[in-house]
């Protein structure tokens, strides 16, 4: 005859097997209390997979480059043995960092190509299997889509010897769309040379090198004609299209400006459609400028000094333009050898245009009213000095 306490004990193991199986037939994402991360895949090598820092969970998460804000650093797990090379390729600006299990192994002199052997970083003692990269930066956002593995997996596979990398190797910088910019480059040409010889005295008024400083009373022509005009329509999307080039060619990573992001996701290996998608935003804002100062000179009661000024800006930004294809010639031509002067001689171009059309505004202002005053003198900080601020940190300093 059975107990009371052998008729609760069965009673008690019936319910736990209950709950059991209750357990175990609901969901995954119902009954995982805790974060259990994915099977590693049987994949070695880098992936184009990147893991940005979740503060609110504590862990890891995929980072989806529509959905994320970009980060300062990016981790992935990848698959080391201490005895096998495991060369990498990268892009790094200056001071970039490269972390292996949270242990400082690069750091970046400047801004070029680099080659890197994460295996030789690894203890002797150090386990096989999955080690922590971490790429990161303190001012930039690093160029996620220049990391790749420096052999083919196929030929490791096939047991051809790997060529080991001790150490980092700067190497020259190339682009994988050269043969766009030559192309993009012989129609700029074609253009130039087409507008000379349709539209001569009107291409002559703007690009006349005496007339830029000449201190004369007598204003140029291009201040006192109509601005809105077929000719100056189409060397302005010259002038943007030769600009889009020179940013995708030297500053490759506008992109990652949230705002950008967010607006609009252009992908890095789209070449020509970043060049077109640069370019629409230069030339938007060129012609949009006119609403904008048009706004400021009624706030500031100074609306007979727009169309002025606005003139100004378009025949200082033209002229200025057509050294832009020689930087870009100078890119194609020296980029493999010397890709920090270069990088230097874009910036300086890039400086020289937007602080040249500012000085030369201020300069034709200045002949209309006097700058001495405050009121006219604020809204030149407006419309032009705050503006030039803002553009010289996204396009120059960011790099």
């Amino acid at each position: 005859m059975m107990t009371n306490h052998s008729i609760a004990t069965r009673h008690h193991w019936r319910w736990v097997l209950v709950w059991l199986l209750c357990w175990l037939t609901l969901p995954s994402g119902v009954r995982a209390a805790e974060y259990r991360p994915l099977p590693p895949s049987a994949k070695s090598g880098l992936s184009n997979d990147w893991l940005i820092y979740n503060a609110s969970r504590n862990r890891l998460t995929l980072y989806l480059p529509g959905y994320h804000a970009p980060a300062h650093a990016y981790y992935q797990w990848v698959n080391l043995r201490p005895s096998r090379p495991l060369p990498i390729t990268f892009v790094a600006r200056q001071n970039e960092c490269l972390f292996l299990d949270n242990q400082l192994i690069f750091t970046s002199p400047a801004a070029a190509s680099y080659t890197l052997d994460l295996a030789t970083f690894l203890p002797a003692s150090a386990p096989a299997g999955q080690h922590l990269l971490c790429v990161w930066h303190a001012d930039a956002v690093p160029n996620l889509s220049s990391f790749a593995n420096a052999i083919p997996e196929v030929a490791a596979a096939s047991g051809k010897p790997a060529s080991t990398v001790a150490r980092a190797l700067p190497r020259p910088r190339g682009h994988q769309g050269q043969t766009v910019f030559i192309g993009f480059l012989l129609l700029i040409g074609l253009l130039y040379g087409g507008l000379r010889a349709s539209y001569q005295p009107g291409f002559a008024r703007i690009y006349q090198f005496e007339q830029l400083w000449r201190r004369g009373n007598n204003e140029p022509d291009f201040l006192v004609k109509p601005t809105i005009t077929w000719l100056n329509i189409l060397l302005v999307l010259i002038f943007s299209l030769s600009f889009a080039l020179l940013l995708v060619a030297i500053h490759t990573n506008i992109q990652s400006i949230v705002i950008l992001r967010r607006l609009f996701a252009v992908p890095e290996s789209a070449i020509v459609l970043r060049v077109l998608f640069y370019t629409s935003l230069i030339a938007a804002f060129v012609l949009g400028k006119y609403l904008f100062l048009e706004l400021m000179g009624y706030i500031f009661d100074v609306t007979s000094l727009v169309i002025v000024q606005y003139r100004e800006f378009i025949r200082t930004i033209l002229f200025t333009g057509l050294f832009l294809p020689l930087v870009m010639l100078l890119y194609l031509g020296l980029n493999q050898t010397l890709p920090e002067t270069v990088l230097w001689v874009s910036n300086g171009v890039v400086s020289l245009l937007l602080l040249g059309s500012v000085f030369r505004i201020a300069r034709t202002l200045h002949r209309r009213a006097s700058l001495l005053n405050l009121h006219l003198f604020s809204y030149l900080c407006a419309t032009e000095v705050i503006p030039l601020i803002i553009l010289l940190k996204i396009i120059v300093f960011t790099y």
